[in-house]
């Protein structure tokens, strides 16, 4: 069980500190229009760069899944098993 929290709070953190900075990856220079063609400058990039950092429904279902694996962990279960 307590891999499955441990697995949660990293999965967790990862996408609460990927919320917090996404915004920073939209900040790019426009792009050089001295030539005839026209380099990518982002322009038509729809994704969202504004996120929620609580992510609430997302980290409750991550909770729920924690919530419903088994407690025994591999190495006791391995152990009854074997007999």
């Amino acid at each position: 069980m307590v891999i499955f929290v441990q697995v949660a709070q990293k999965v967790k953190h990862f996408f609460r500190m990927y919320s917090v900075n996404r915004h920073k990856m939209t900040t790019v220079t426009p792009s050089y229009h001295a030539e005839s063609y026209s380099p990518d400058d982002n322009r038509f990039d729809l994704r969202p760069f504004l996120y929620n950092t609580r992510w609430t429904w997302q980290f409750r279902c991550i909770d729920n899944q924690v919530f419903q694996m088994p407690t025994t962990s591999p190495t006791n279960a391995d152990q009854r098993t074997s007999v």
